[in-house]
């Protein structure tokens, strides 16, 4: 088998209070640890929330202020994070993932593609221009951020072209489009044969309501777990393996027809 132990970390974030988050994540992390998870996976713009006119108070480059401190978390804790912060890039801010391994080195950064023109990022933040996968020895991941999940064909390029078996969502989705984020991420798993690891925030940050279940989705769409609506840690371990099995009893990406619709 090919096991990964992951951990979810659902935070209810504090709007702009950079230091208290910082501490839930430092729990969640050290709690992660004590559990013998491998990764650890927080929330889409765990340090801030949206603050996003204030962007320009707390973006890091990559390598400098919270990104530093995450690397830091990581190689104390011998575990690897996941998680999305606000960027500096050049004149831009961006919505910006970056997966530390368990020695605290940047294994892979993803810059968030699909911005969230509700919540008014097309305003505030720089578009990410790539898809970003993640090789690790138990096999390869894609990346992704949030509103992400609305695109098949991220996903679908992640498993067709990179043969990624895991993908990695950080999120803060709100409650009132809940089913939306239970279906999908079941869906993405399905169409991909593949396990999907999702962390939502939850509770009520700056107005909006967050929808917490965050879960791990097997390849063949059944949920290993699920967060409620919450602050939770949660741990699971999936067997890699199994996207092998599943691909090969049912053939989608041999008996998939380009030609006719792309």
């Amino acid at each position: 088998m090919t096991t990964l132990s992951i951990s979810l970390g659902q935070m209810r974030i504090k709007l702009a209070r950079v230091e208290d988050n910082l501490e839930n994540a430092e729990r969640m992390i050290a709690d992660a640890a004590a559990r013998n998870s491998q990764l650890t996976i927080l929330p889409e713009l765990w340090s801030t929330g949206y603050d996003l006119e204030n962007a320009g108070d707390y973006a890091d480059e990559l390598g400098a202020g919270m990104f530093a401190q995450i690397s830091q978390l990581a190689r104390d804790n011998s575990m690897a994070v996941f998680g999305s912060i606000l960027e500096r890039r050049g004149d831009q801010f961006m919505n910006c993932a970056a997966y530390y391994d368990r020695a605290g080195g940047l294994a892979s950064v993803y810059r968030k593609i699909h911005l969230f023109r509700l919540f008014d990022e097309h305003l505030w933040l720089g578009e990410g221009d790539a898809p970003a996968t993640l090789d690790a020895p138990w096999g390869t991941a894609g990346l992704s951020i949030c509103y992400d999940l609305r695109f098949p064909e991220l996903f679908r390029r992640y498993a067709v072209e990179y043969g990624a078996k895991l993908m990695l969502i950080c999120a803060e989705w709100p409650l009132i489009r809940v089913e939306h984020w239970r279906a999908l991420i079941i869906a993405r798993a399905i169409e991909n044969q593949c396990f999907v690891a999702a962390t939502n925030s939850c509770g009520e940050t700056g107005g909006t309501v967050f929808a917490g279940h965050s879960m791990i989705v097997d390849p063949c769409g059944n949920v290993i777990v699920e967060a409620g609506e919450n602050e939770d840690l949660l741990t699971a371990e999936i067997d890699l393996d199994e996207v092998d099995r599943v691909r090969r009893a049912i053939p989608i990406f041999a008996d998939r027809r380009p030609d006719a619709y792309l």
